[in-house]
Parts: C-alpha cells; sequence; structure tokens
C-alpha cells in the first residue's frame, strides 16, 4: 500500500511540474504583450528608455535606482502612478501588474 501512495504522489507531483512548465511561458508571454501595449512607448523595448520617454523622465529600468527598488515599490508605481506616468489601477488586474513587475525585473538582468 505504501508504494501505491509513493507511486500516486510521484505521479502528481510529475503532473504539477508538467503543468508549470506549460503555464510559465504564457504568463511570460502575457506580461511581455502588456509591457509591449503600455510601458514600451516610454520605457522602450530594452526597458532603458525611448528618446520621448527619455525627455518625460521615464526611468530607466536597468538602473541602480530602479534595481534597488522593492517589488511593491514598483507594483505601487504602476497602480497609482508617478509623474508623468498614468495610474493603471483598475485598468490591470493585479496578476498582470505583479507579472509586469517580474518582467521589468528581467529586463534589468
Amino acid at each position: 500500500m505504501k508504494y501505491l501512495s509513493f507511486r500516486t504522489a510521484l505521479v502528481a507531483l510529475l503532473a504539477c511540474g508538467l503543468i508549470a512548465a506549460c503555464v510559465s511561458p504564457a504568463f511570460a508571454d502575457d506580461a511581455a504583450a502588456t509591457y509591449k501595449s503600455k510601458c514600451a512607448m516610454c520605457h522602450g523595448p530594452d526597458g532603458k528608455g525611448s528618446a520621448v520617454g527619455t525627455k518625460m523622465g521615464a526611468r530607466d529600468f536597468t538602473s541602480a535606482e530602479v534595481k534597488a527598488e522593492t517589488d511593491g515599490q514598483l507594483t505601487e508605481v504602476i497602480t497609482k502612478g508617478k509623474g508623468k506616468m498614468p495610474a493603471y489601477n483598475g485598468k490591470l488586474k493585479d496578476t498582470e501588474i505583479k507579472d509586469l513587475v517580474t518582467y521589468i525585473r528581467g529586463l534589468a538582468k
């Protein structure tokens, strides 16, 4: 009986890993699409800032200043807006904002 329990647990664990592997790229694709449609115009496709965005004060996501901010701070800026950046509260779901923060962190690497 113990063998059956172990086997069942192993199959469940492998299934969860397979699901996670299949779903993770979908989240990354969604975050990339959100970034492209909402952020890239000012922050540039690479996060370093577009010509227009730089003139407006858009921050370079690869800068030490932005890297030092917590995920909570970035989430707050996206949610509430800051300076000339619009607020996305009510325009993006909390999960979309969280995925966007993860995507932005990836640009800094």
